[in-house]
C-alpha cells in the first residue's frame, strides 16, 4: 500500500529539460492523472548535495495519499511530486536541517484502503499527511485527528471532514474554482448554462449555484451527475448540451474527461466549457483541439511556466520525474505547494527541536501569514470561513484563469481573484 522514501538518492538528468524549457517558453505544459506509478516513492538523503548542507537528526516523516491502483481516476504525478519534493528539499538543506521522509500510501480509491493509510500514518508516527488527494478523505480524516494528525496542505478539499474538521489544512482553493468558473461563465456572455459534476463531487454544486446568483443566473437545468468510471458519456453529453446550452461547468476529473472529449467533439457542439485546472488540460483535449478551442479553465495555482514555480521545474527535470505523468494540476502543483507549506510552518512556527504531529498541528493552528512565494495567496489558518459553515476550513478562495488557445492550454489571467462573495451568492461582486 505504501513506498517508503529512500534516503541518498543519486540526482540523473535525462529529456526533462527540453521538455520544461519548452513549456516555460510556449506556457502550454499539463498535467494529467494518467498512466501507473511504476518506481518507488524515493526520497532526499542526507548529503545536502544542492544546498552543501549535512543533514543531521531523526529524519521528519510525513505521508501523501493519492488513489493509484484504482477502478476510479488515478493521480500517480501526486505521489512522483511527494516523492521529488523529497529529494529537492533533502539536496537543499532539508527542513530545519533534518531529512525529510516521505511515505507514499495508495488507498485504492476505497474506503478500507483509506483507512489503512491513515492507520499506517498513525503508526508511523508522522508529522503530517500532506499533499494528498482522494475521494475516500473522510475515511482518513478522523482517525488522523483522533491522533491530534494534520491532514495538511491539499488541493482539493471537496469532503465533509476536509471542510470542517480542524485537522484539515487545506492550501489550494479547492472547489472555489466552481464559483469561479461559474461567475466568469455569466460575465463571458453565458445564457443558458448546465453543469456536468461527477459523482462524489456534489459539495461543487452549492458553489455554482451561489456564483450564478451572484450573477442574477441560474443552471439551465439540474446539474448531471458523471459515473466516476470513464465510459462512453454521450447520453450525458446530449443532456449536458439540451436545451439550447451555450456553455457547460465541467467539475469531472481527468480520466473520464478524457473520454468525456470523444464523445462531446462527436456531438458538434458550439457550446463553450468550463472546467477545472489539470482536468480540462492538454491530456484530456489531445485529438479533440479543435472541440475544446475557446474552453476555460479555472484553478486554485498559476500556471507551472511562472515565477512561483522554478523550483519545481528544476527539480522535475534533476531528478527524473516520469514523463507519462502530467504535472501542471491541481495535483502536481499541488502537492508541491503543500510541501512548500509544510516546510515554511516547521521552519517559522516551530521553535524548539521537537517537530512531531502535536507541534505541527499547534503551529499550523496559530499561522496567520503563510507565504508559498506566490503559489497560493498568504493564508491565515486562524480564520475559518464562518459565513459558510459548511465549507470553513477553505482557507483560500481565490482562483487563477487559462484558456484553450490554438489547440494549448495557455494562462488567460496571472492575478489571484477572490471569489469569496460570489460563492455566498453575493450581488456586484
Amino acid at each position: 500500500m505504501q513506498d517508503r522514501s529512500v534516503r541518498g538518492v543519486q540526482r540523473r538528468g535525462r529529456r526533462w529539460g527540453s521538455a520544461l524549457a519548452a513549456a516555460a517558453l510556449a506556457c502550454v505544459l499539463a498535467l494529467s492523472a494518467c498512466g501507473e506509478e511504476d518506481e518507488p516513492a524515493a526520497g532526499g538523503g542526507g548529503g545536502g548535495g544542492g544546498g552543501g548542507q549535512e543533514l543531521t537528526g531523526e529524519p521528519i516523516k510525513a505521508m501523501t495519499v493519492a488513489s493509484i491502483n484504482t477502478e476510479g481516476p488515478p493521480f500517480p504525478m501526486i505521489h512522483e511530486t511527494s516523492k521529488i519534493y523529497a529529494q529537492w528539499v533533502n539536496d537543499n538543506g532539508g527542513i530545519k536541517g533534518r531529512p525529510l521522509e516521505v511515505i507514499n500510501c495508495d488507498d485504492r480509491g476505497v474506503a478500507p484502503g483509506a483507512e489503512d493509510c491513515a492507520r499506517q500514518a498513525v503508526q508511523e508516527k508522522v508529522t503530517a499527511v500532506v499533499g494528498s488527494y482522494t475521494f475516500m478523505a473522510d475515511a482518513i480524516v478522523p482517525i488522523l485527528e483522533q491522533s491530534s494528525i494534520a491532514w495538511f496542505g491539499t488541493c482539493c478539499a471537496g469532503t465533509p471532514q476536509e471542510l470542517t474538521s480542524k485537522a484539515s489544512f487545506p492550501v489550494g482553493s479547492s472547489l472555489m474554482y466552481a464559483a469561479g468558473f461559474a461567475k466568469k461563465a455569466v460575465d463571458d456572455g453565458c445564457k443558458k448554462i448546465n453543469a456536468v459534476v461527477i459523482d462524489g463531487a456534489q459539495p461543487y454544486i452549492p458553489i455554482m449555484e451561489g456564483a450564478l446568483k451572484s450573477r442574477n443566473a441560474s443552471f439551465n437545468r439540474k446539474p448531471i451527475i458523471l459515473p466516476a468510471t470513464s465510459q462512453d458519456y454521450s447520453p450525458q453529453v446530449a443532456e449536458a448540451i439540451s436545451g439550447g446550452a451555450d456553455c457547460v461547468l465541467m467539475v469531472v476529473s481527468e480520466g473520464p474527461y478524457t473520454a468525456w472529449m470523444g464523445s462531446w467533439a462527436q456531438a458538434g457542439t458550439k457550446a463553450r466549457m468550463y472546467g477545472p485546472q489539470g482536468n480540462l488540460d492538454s491530456v484530456s483535449i489531445k485529438g479533440n483541439e479543435q472541440a475544446a478551442e475557446g474552453s476555460v479553465i479555472a484553478g486554485s495555482y498559476p500556471d507551472i511556466s511562472t515565477e512561483p514555480w522554478k523550483d519545481y521545474r528544476a527539480a522535475l527535470e534533476q531528478y527524473e520525474a516520469n514523463d507519462e505523468y502530467e504535472y501542471n494540476s491541481l495535483g502536481g502543483l499541488g502537492t508541491w505547494a503543500g510541501y512548500t507549506a509544510f516546510r515554511k510552518v516547521i521552519e517559522d512556527q516551530i521553535t524548539g527541536d521537537t517537530v512531531d504531529a502535536k507541534a505541527f498541528m499547534d503551529a499550523a493552528s496559530k499561522t496567520t501569514s503563510l507565504d508559498t512565494g506566490g503559489m497560493v495567496p498568504t493564508l491565515d489558518f486562524t480564520k475559518e470561513w464562518t459565513d459558510n459553515p459548511d465549507y470553513r476550513r477553505l482557507f483560500n478562495r481565490s482562483v487563477v484563469y487559462s484558456q484553450v488557445k490554438d489547440g494549448k492550454v495557455q494562462p488567460l489571467t496571472t492575478e489571484f481573484e477572490d471569489v469569496t462573495d460570489a460563492a455566498l451568492g453575493k450581488a456586484g461582486t
